[in-house]
């Protein structure tokens, strides 16, 4: 779980090229939105790359969709939050390709973050692990969207602390876990 959470929130920051001298931190509550408004495409993409490999009754096959669906009825809600972390782990930098990401209306970058998201979680998903994933995605399930998005974020700032969470594109700050 805690590489698909750094795998749903990092993927983000994919227009960014710039290197920045300091890794930035999101607070919890930023990485709550990102990680909100992320997962209806993670779980996509989770869903496009795993059925195919699981038995007839999994979670995914049956019931993924389904909880995308319901996941996304927040994402607009979500989004200004998502926006602002987006743009933090990219960097006000003078990169091209960050600076034009963020001139997009926000309809056309929130199409294009949702695309590279399902797109690189449907692709980075090693098949054999679909069992424990689906296994997984059936245990959050029950839980509301929000309380999820927080549970990602939480657990990102617990990996970070323990030194293994290093997403290579933010961190959660200190203050705020």
């Amino acid at each position: 779980m805690r590489k698909l959470a750094i795998t749903c929130t990092a993927i983000l920051a994919l227009g960014s090229g710039a290197a920045q001298a300091a890794q930035p931190c999101l607070t919890l509550v930023e990485a709550s939105a990102l990680a909100a408004y992320a997962l209806p495409s993670a779980i996509t993409g989770t869903t496009k790359r795993c059925a195919p490999t699981l038995a007839p009754g999994a979670f995914l096959r049956n019931g993924g969709a389904d909880l995308a669906n319901r996941y996304a009825a927040r994402k607009a809600a979500n989004w200004p939050g998502a926006k602002q972390a987006f743009i933090k782990i990219g960097g006000v930098s003078k990169d091209e390709g960050m600076a034009m990401l963020t001139a997009l209306p926000d309809p056309s970058l929130q199409q294009l973050l949702d695309t590279m998201i399902e797109g690189v979680v449907a692709q980075q998903i090693p098949t054999e692990r679909c069992g424990e994933i689906d296994r997984i995605v059936g245990l959050l399930a029950p839980l509301p969207p929000q309380n999820t998005a927080d549970l990602v974020a939480v657990m990102l700032g617990l990996a970070g602390k323990s030194g293994k969470g290093d997403s290579g594109k933010f961190s959660i700050c200190k203050s705020s876990t």
